[in-house]
């Protein structure tokens, strides 16, 4: 009798997938935990132009890079940046993931009533005397896994606040 395992991730490797991107939106707690965390221990980075300057200045301390954009939004010279930012974060083993609601990342990392550059947002690594972030590491075991079927940036959902 097979009727039980019918839904079951063990015995239909083809639902795999669907676990991940069950996950995907699942992360979208942690991500707004470990941006949260990082931004009240001034571990934020935010903005396109000031992400690949801490990338080329000291690609090490990047733990966690988020690249973000609205549905609607087809501005080349993004496309192009989030491009080369990607290429950079695979080449530095760097954790990236992508977030397509602009609105409320701008509410999670800006300050109050105050838009940001949040296409690219960074998370740098913590103090080496202090505890490692678990949001943060549940964001780069699920990037692992994700790598995994070969969703090398895959999308996270912001949950409503």
């Amino acid at each position: 009798n097979t009727k039980g395992l019918v839904n079951s991730p063990i015995s239909d490797n083809h639902l795999l997938p669907t676990s991940i991107q069950t996950k995907m939106v699942n992360e979208g707690k942690s991500l707004a935990e470990a941006l949260l965390s990082a931004k009240a221990e001034g571990r934020l980075t935010v903005g396109v132009y000031e992400c690949a300057k801490i990338m080329n200045e000291d690609p090490d301390s990047v733990s966690f890079c988020l690249l973000a954009t609205d549905d609607f939004e087809c501005d080349i010279a993004l496309q192009i940046h989030f491009t080369l930012i990607q290429a950079f974060c695979f080449d530095n083993d760097i954790s990236i993931v992508r977030v397509n609601d602009l609105k409320r990342l701008n509410a999670l990392v800006g300050a109050k009533g105050q838009l940001e550059d949040a296409h690219c947002v960074l998370i740098t690594n913590p103090a080496e005397d202090s505890w490692e972030d678990p949001a943060l590491e549940k964001l780069h075991m699920f990037c692992e896994e994700s790598r995994s079927y070969n969703e090398w940036v895959p999308e996270i959902t912001l949950l409503e606040r």
